[in-house]
């Protein structure tokens, strides 16, 4: 059940906090970009795994 949550509200949030990050420090944004890129690379490959 927390799986289920979690993929639900767990983009929107981390979308939400990364942009909010991005305004306050411009430079955070490649950063911010390439961690959300592995992360979500690495969720996508898990059932292939």
């Amino acid at each position: 059940m927390m799986d289920v949550d979690f993929m639900m509200i767990g983009p929107p949030l981390i979308s939400l906090l990364a942009g909010i990050a991005i305004l306050i420090w411009p430079k955070l944004l490649n950063y911010i970009v390439a961690f959300y890129l592995i992360l979500f690379g690495m969720i996508g490959l898990l059932p292939l795994i």
